[in-house]
């Protein structure tokens, strides 16, 4: 099945290609290119066997990229949303926010004049934070490692995508305990093990000025349970805390503009 979708991409990519051949890739892409964009998306968060929350985030996302053969980006992402929680209890409208910065290099690969590819990799840091019963904070240091493609399809159309896998390095876990019962002691947990993908198309027309553009996109991560932490009240230790095994699935839509 694997060996079937691979095959299928190939031809996909190379279809795309072939599309216009009087588009040179000078044209998909600029030297500097600024992007602003929006984006709506449905995120699940789940802890199996423990609890799951689920809601719409709503974001603005904001990117600089230098391309001369080598490619160079640097890009933020702010989202908001109110999700509901449900376990034996269920708790409706809490609200997350999410913060994530990037850098990313790489190198773009002209092929039959109407097709780039660009493999990258590059670090990032993204921060959840959950305000549930109690405070709860969530940081992730990654490395994106992908591989993205722009296809030049006639008359100032073009379609683009990413597909990335991302390596975790380290994670921290924040519990305010002491929001729940003053005298608690808040945890920090570390996280040592995970991984995360995400993926994207994007379909966008060349005005003389502007690129207006707009594609789905998904986002996937998976940490393993973290290490344990003493609970302390009023600094005696009375048990030990953790973050469980949790994944997170996001998807959603994206409309920007770049000039």
């Amino acid at each position: 099945m694997k060996k079937v979708l691979a095959l299928i991409m190939c031809f996909m990519f190379l279809g795309v290609a072939s599309v216009s051949a009087q588009t040179e890739t000078g044209a998909l892409i600029k030297k500097h290119a600024f992007e602003l964009a929006s984006e709506i998306s449905y995120m699940i968060y789940e802890e199996p066997d423990v609890m799951k929350e689920k809601g719409m985030m709503y974001g603005l996302v904001g990117s600089y990229t230098y391309h001369n053969k080598i490619m160079l980006k640097v890009e933020g992402r702010g989202s908001w949303g109110q999700v509901d929680y449900s376990n034996s209890e269920e708790i409706d409208n809490i609200t997350d926010y999410m913060l994530e910065f990037r850098g990313l290099g790489g190198y773009d690969f002209s092929i039959l004049k109407t097709f780039i590819i660009t493999p990258f990799v590059g670090i990032g840091y993204r921060y959840l934070n959950d305000d549930f019963s109690y405070e709860r904070e969530s940081n992730y240091l990654y490395s994106p490692i992908g591989i993205g493609f722009i296809a030049g399809l006639g008359k100032d159309w073009s379609l683009g995508g990413t597909g990335e896998y991302d390596l975790f390095w380290w994670g921290k876990q924040k519990s305010h305990l002491s929001d729940v019962f003053a005298g608690l002691n808040d945890l920090e947990n570390r996280q040592k093990k995970g991984y995360g993908f995400r993926g994207s198309i994007t379909l966008e027309k060349k005005f003389k000025k502007v690129i207006f553009e707009g594609g789905p996109f998904i986002r996937y991560w998976k940490i393993k349970e973290s290490e344990t932490e003493t609970i302390t009240y009023l600094g005696t230790p009375i048990g030990v805390g953790w973050e469980p095994e949790n994944n997170s699935t996001e998807v959603g839509f994206m409309l920007g503009v770049k000039f």
